[in-house]
């Protein structure tokens, strides 16, 4: 019965923090919207803006990341599978639940997962997405994959 009402709380917690998410991601698209349309200012302020534009989007990913592994954790949970570590299969310890309750993997695999450079999330799917660009050879390249600074020339001088 404990676990049962763990995984309910559990269950809630997850819910109003996708609910939470979903509003601050619709309301970060809705300013975005209104700033573009108040296009008033200075390069200074244009700048600023670029800037705030910039964090605001890195923070938009990540929340945009969190949800996606909200929403996860509560299909995990309509399955049956919640509490489960998605790569040994062990039990997720309830403290790291309570600590992360969209977390996917046991702590000994998530340090495992660190320790070989695997990203957070589902299985490392999004890495194995990435993988395929990075090691798609360079189509203008004449072989040698290693560039010394030393070699490039440029024109620094100015025209007028």
């Amino acid at each position: 019965m404990a676990r049962k009402d763990a995984l309910l709380r559990l269950h809630s917690r997850l819910v109003a923090r996708r609910d939470a998410l979903r509003k601050a991601l619709s309301g970060e698209m809705d300013m975005r919207e209104f700033v573009a349309l108040t296009d008033v200012g200075d390069n200074v302020d244009a700048a600023v803006d670029t800037a705030n534009d910039e964090i605001s989007s890195q923070l938009v990913e990540i929340e945009s990341r969190e949800l996606g592994q909200i929403e996860h954790a509560l299909e995990r949970i309509v399955q049956g599978a919640y509490g489960r570590c998605e790569f040994c299969g062990g039990k997720i310890a309830e403290a790291r639940l309570n600590a992360l309750p969209y977390t996917n993997s046991c702590i000994d695999c998530q340090r495992e997962n660190e320790r070989n450079g695997q990203p957070f999330g589902r299985g490392g799917e999004e890495h194995n997405r990435w993988a395929k660009v990075f090691e798609k050879p360079n189509e203008d390249s004449d072989g040698d994959s290693n560039i010394n600074l030393s070699d490039l020339e440029m024109d620094l001088s100015e025209s007028r």
